[in-house]
């Protein structure tokens, strides 16, 4: 019998297969593996997940996990849905007898949290996940999308990020590409290298940067610098844009004296030093910043 599907449907029966092929069989335990290299084994997906990390909560958010959380750190402000979980501290302060009353099936952390240590220590799950690059996001979605029993989730929304990136190459000025950066983080001495994601994305945006990989991903910079270095460009977060200049030898820099500075307001800044699913929109946002300074 010769049968014909639409192409639709086969496009989602293919689709469907592929998931099952990348789930594991029935009965056999889910593996993961962190990145403190601790093996975790899940019979099922989680159903009740603590996020102790922003970029992780929204991952989770993303992959379409957002159901199954049950409480969050105080810094996990995006989407706004997450206003109504439990805050439940930060990294190092995080809330182990409030975590623990919740009774997490997996608590997700960063690599670095030593207080996590406490609730290992209480027999809770927990999975250490610190992205630094962008193929360190890549990764962290596909391990949070195969906990969430959703594999090929992570393929959707990576080439999501794909796509906005292209579009925000696109929009900046020849003007100014390849002019050199200076993206400090918070209100430094510490600043985004070319090795760490806003680093990578600065560069998929044809832009340098005046902190080499050689230096690491955020490395700790003495003010001085920055005067020696004589970036192009400034970017930053607004409130520390107005005092940059009364900084020891910053009023000499070319880039404060004729405003070649980009400040973000708070809530754009965030998604700017996540690095999670909004990777796109925050090289969108850079872009916007780039663009605005080319026509000037």
């Amino acid at each position: 019998m010769n049968c014909r599907w639409p192409r639709r449907t086969l496009l989602s029966a293919l689709a469907l297969a592929a998931t099952l092929v990348a789930l594991p069989a029935a009965g056999e335990p889910l593996v993961l593996r962190d990145d403190r290299g601790q093996e975790h084994r899940f019979a099922a997906p989680p159903r009740r997940i603590v996020s102790l990390l922003p970029s992780l909560t929204e991952g989770v958010w993303a992959l379409g996990g957002g159901a199954r959380l049950v409480g969050v750190d105080r810094y996990s402000n995006w989407p706004a849905e997450l206003a109504k979980l439990p805050r439940l501290g930060g990294m190092e302060d995080a809330q182990i007898e409030a975590i623990a009353a919740l009774r997490p099936d997996v608590v997700l952390g960063s690599s670095t949290a030593r207080s996590l240590d406490r609730l290992e220590a209480l027999g809770l799950r927990v999975v250490r996940l610190k992205p630094e690059t962008h193929a360190d996001v890549r990764r962290t979605l596909e391990q949070l999308a195969r906990l969430l029993g959703t594999p090929a989730e992570a393929r959707r929304v990576w080439a999501r990020i794909e796509q906005e990136m292209e579009a925000a190459a696109r929009r900046v000025p020849a003007s100014v590409r390849g002019q050199r950066v200076y993206f400090e983080i918070g209100g430094g001495p510490y600043a985004a290298g070319a090795s760490s994601f806003i680093g990578q994305t600065l560069a998929r945006l044809g832009m340098a940067n005046i902190v080499p990989t050689t230096m690491g991903p955020f490395p700790k910079l003495n003010p001085e610098f920055v005067v020696r270095a004589q970036p192009d460009l400034i970017l930053g977060p607004r409130r520390e844009q107005a005092g940059m200049g009364e900084r020891p030898g910053w009023s000499a820099l070319a880039a404060i004296r004729n405003e070649r500075r980009c400040g973000f307001e708070t809530a754009q800044y965030d998604m700017l030093v996540r690095p999670g699913p909004r990777l796109g929109e925050a090289a969108g946002v850079l872009a916007g910043c780039l663009a605005r300074l080319g026509g000037s």
